[in-house]
């Protein structure tokens, strides 16, 4: 099963992860610092900025492009929690 690297810009952590893992999946992998408030009742706080490679993360979901449009997210915003690594990307919580 072919691996992708995920970047943390905000930390240089690098994550190998196989293609469909999920950017919080990644993250928590390595320990990098990102916030998810979906365990604290707060949806829409693992937000990321995806710097490089946002062709290679799935599409957004309906209900993903929803809850990025109530917190006034900029075009190169996704979350965290629903975005999966489909190829190699870099990204920092937003």
């Amino acid at each position: 099963m072919s691996k992708y690297s995920i970047t943390f810009a905000n930390t240089d952590q690098v994550a190998l992860v196989p293609r469909g893992t999920r950017v919080v999946e990644a993250a928590e992998k390595v320990g990098a610092n990102m916030v998810f408030g979906c365990r604290e009742n707060d949806c829409g706080d693992c937000m990321i900025d995806v710097l490089q490679g946002a062709e290679n993360l799935s599409p957004p979901s309906t209900l993903e492009i929803s809850l990025l449009k109530q917190k006034f997210a900029k075009p190169s915003n996704r979350l965290a929690c629903q975005a999966m690594i489909w190829g190699d990307v870099t990204v920092k919580p937003a």
